[in-house]
């Protein structure tokens, strides 16, 4: 989010993220004075992807996930109503969302299934309903993760020791109204997840 934020003063970047802790030492040097690397154009709020501020309704021209986990993870793989409400709610039309996205047999505990092509691909069907035109779906490599700033994915070696996936879709047409109200009724997802990393572009990530 930093990165972004210093190499576009023109936007807003908006940092989101359920757990105030996550996102402390950012905010701290977002908040230093310009001189010092401060960056007057970050902004950072404590909320779940399932219940965004409605102040930021409409305001993302961008929106990118890196390597989320846990429900976030779960809720994207499966186009959970609430996660995909919260994150078209933000999008304004003609926006794009950015993932990347990785899961092995390692992560089956958390109740996730190795992600592999065909599950991918599937994804096209199910964001459709939620406005988006998938525009690529590929492996990720190296380079890609080495260019979201994602310390997260660069831990977890992704793109190279373990396999990742990148996704790009475009929000041709906002849900209607009563879909988000109704995703938002029928949320039981618990959030205990990183949504981190944010800009209007807005931004979501596994870790800084």
């Amino acid at each position: 989010m930093l990165a972004t934020a210093a190499a576009r003063p023109d936007l807003l970047v908006v940092g989101v993220d359920a757990n105030a802790a996550a996102m402390a030492p950012a905010s701290r040097r977002a908040a230093a004075s310009p001189r010092r690397g401060g960056l007057p154009n970050a902004l950072f709020v404590v909320a779940a992807a399932e219940a965004l501020p409605a102040e930021l309704e409409g305001l993302a021209n961008a929106v990118t996930v890196h390597f989320p986990w846990g429900s976030l993870l779960r809720g994207l793989l499966g186009a959970d109503p609430a996660v995909m409400a919260g994150l078209t709610r933000v999008m304004r039309p003609g926006a794009t969302l950015s993932l990347l996205l990785s899961s092995t047999d390692r992560d089956r505990g958390a109740g996730v299934a190795p992600l592999e092509e065909p599950a991918v691909r599937a994804l096209a069907t199910d964001y459709a309903g939620w406005g988006l035109a998938v525009t690529q779906a590929q492996p990720a490599t190296a380079a890609d993760v080495a260019d979201a700033h994602s310390t997260w994915g660069k831990r977890l070696g992704a793109g190279a020791r373990r396999p990742a996936w990148l996704l790009r879709a475009r929000l041709d047409r906002p849900p209607a109204p009563d879909a988000w109200t109704a995703a938002r009724g029928s949320s039981t997802l618990e959030e205990r997840d990183r949504v981190a990393e944010g800009d209007a572009r807005w931004h979501a990530n596994g870790g800084w």
